[in-house]
């Protein structure tokens, strides 16, 4: 019999589908690329699998390609720094256990994280990351695997505008987010500080600018304070004597 409850994992699982689609063929052109600069097939693979980090893979390929391999090192160290406030917000969602956790943060991308903030806390975020984390973990490296048997054919995926599916796809999942006022604010701040910062930053660097934007509700929150205490001076003086009365009782 179907309950109500499956209703949305069936949702869910459809949408992931689409992104994990995407995802084969852009891990079937990291596939193919890593194995025209000459890396090796098990060594595409492996990282693929062991390193599982996408943009910053391509990024890896073409620095090694160029004779700088401790370049790529820092450089995916660098772009992947945006998974510490992912691993903060998702920790309660990734388990008790440790080898949950460990597991966990080795499948946790943007795309998993943004499907499982996109529920509410509890069991249904833990359920819609661990199943958007394992299929789009398979889905990558399905794409890798192919892309190292068909050589070159596939291409640049910018030219059949896979490029656009990655951010289209998390847009879409965080739309019902945006409705509240508070992270719309924080959403724009952080989205204007990366464009202005694009053309002046290396690449992963304006993402991690964006975080700068988390202080906006704490301003506002300051703020809010202030003028509430100057509206009402001696409401705040009451306040605080009623904390240090509640104190003093507290010690005797």
């Amino acid at each position: 019999m179907r309950t109500p409850d499956r209703t949305p994992d069936g949702a869910m699982l459809r949408d992931v589908a689409a992104i994990g689609a995407a995802m084969v063929a852009v891990g079937a052109s990291f596939g193919a690329m890593a194995v025209a600069a000459g890396l090796p097939v098990w060594a595409t693979v492996a990282m693929s699998t062991v390193v599982y980090a996408g943009g910053a893979q391509f990024m890896a390929v073409g620095l090694v390609a160029a004779g700088s391999p401790l370049a790529a090192v820092l450089a995916g160290l660098l772009l992947n720094a945006r998974h510490l406030p992912f691993g903060l917000t998702l920790g309660d969602s990734l388990g008790g256990q440790r080898w949950r956790r460990l597991l966990g943060s080795h499948l946790m991308t943007d795309e998993a994280t943004a499907f499982a903030l996109a529920r509410p806390a509890g069991a249904a975020r833990r359920r819609a990351f661990w199943l958007a984390g394992v299929l789009l973990f398979l889905a990558w490296n399905a794409g890798t695997v192919l892309g190292v048997l068909a050589g070159g054919a596939v291409g640049d995926p910018a030219a059949l505008g896979l490029d656009a599916a990655f951010p289209a796809g998390l847009i879409a999942l965080l739309l019902p987010s945006l409705r509240d006022p508070e992270t719309r604010r924080v959403a724009l701040a952080g989205a204007a500080l990366a464009v202005l910062a694009t053309p002046v930053l290396p690449a992963g660097l304006p993402v991690l600018l964006a975080l700068a934007a988390l202080i906006v509700p704490l301003v506002r929150r300051r703020r809010s304070s202030g003028t509430d205490a100057a509206a009402d001076p001696d409401g705040a003086r009451d306040a605080t004597s009623g904390q240090v009365v509640r104190a003093g009782e507290a010690s005797c």
